[in-house]
């Protein structure tokens, strides 16, 4: 398997589909299936009959999952970027292609 480049917490930004340009953190991420699920995006309206437990019943909204190729990590000015490996002080880090900055540790 290979390394998260995206993982849960990061700040991503929606490259393709009806939420393009939109912006999120990411609350679940799904590797074995490759898909993520972000905050406030794709999401999925369920109409709901009331029951006893919920006896008002009512429109549900919860964000459906999406595939992971359509997001990109956030850079600090809001920007998709790409994220690379590497190295730093022994540990292996995130690092951010565009500006060079470490996105965890």
């Amino acid at each position: 398997m290979a390394a998260a480049k995206i993982k849960k917490g990061d700040s991503v930004v929606v490259l393709s589909g009806k939420d393009k340009g939109r912006t999120g953190t990411v609350l679940q991420v799904m590797p074995k299936d490759g898909k993520v699920v972000v905050e406030g995006v794709n999401v999925a309206t369920k109409h709901r009959k009331p029951t006893q437990m919920n006896p008002q019943g009512g429109i549900d909204r919860t964000p459906a999952p999406m595939a992971i190729s359509k997001v990109a990590v956030a850079d600090k000015d809001g920007k998709p970027t790409r994220v690379r490996f590497e190295v730093k002080d022994g540990k292996k880090v995130r690092v951010a292609v565009k500006s060079g900055e470490t996105i965890d540790g």
